[in-house]
């Protein structure tokens, strides 16, 4: 029988290696858990109309009724002042297609209903910013061919922005630097 025998250096390695992982592992699941009274509850964007990676229906689509889908959340960080949203397609052929940004949705707020109307600023004092038509609210899915995916990213914000409406989503992500508590994101796809 052959007896290993570890150095001082590679037992401290190994235990710097496994402190890593674990520290690594309790980071990423405080970042994706919140509390409440005790119990772990996940901060989750969700749609009634397509489940995550799931296929958006054609009335949110160009080719249907081009209107917003419902999204919900629940369990955003006790600290939130605002949220914003951003919906946009990474496979558009000329680059990242924006449809959609939304901002200082109050914090109080667990939904965004269909058919979010396109207005600078809502009775509850959300802003729409400017998508890639260069219009205010949102625009639905259009890809020339092929599937692409859409990702609805909402951000849990410390702060309300003051950020005027028709911003653009660069200065969105700008405005929001060092203000994000957490970010969600639920993908849907559509096809042509």
């Amino acid at each position: 029988m052959a007896i290993i025998r570890h150095s001082k250096h590679s037992q401290a390695f190994w235990f710097l290696i496994s402190t890593g992982v674990l520290i690594l592992g309790l980071t990423i699941v405080s970042t994706k858990i919140g509390q409440k009274g005790g119990q772990a509850m996940a901060f989750e964007l969700t749609s009634p109309a397509f489940p995550s990676g799931g296929a958006i229906p054609r009335q949110y689509t160009c080719d249907g009724k081009n209107i917003s889908p419902p999204l919900q959340w629940n369990d955003p960080p006790s600290d939130t002042q605002s949220f914003a949203l951003i919906a946009d397609d990474p496979d558009a052929p000329m680059g990242t297609w924006v449809h959609w940004v939304l901002f200082n949705v109050p914090a109080s707020t667990r939904a965004l209903p269909e058919a979010v109307p396109p207005e600078a600023e809502l009775s509850d004092g959300s802003r729409h910013g400017r998508n890639s038509w260069r219009r205010l609210g949102y625009g639905g899915p259009c890809p020339p061919s092929g599937t692409h995916r859409y990702f609805f990213k909402l951000y849990a914000l410390d702060t309300v922005l003051s950020l005027s409406a028709g911003a653009s989503k660069e200065q969105l992500l700008q405005a929001m630097k060092g203000h994000i508590l957490m970010q969600i994101e639920l993908m849907g796809v559509y096809t042509r």
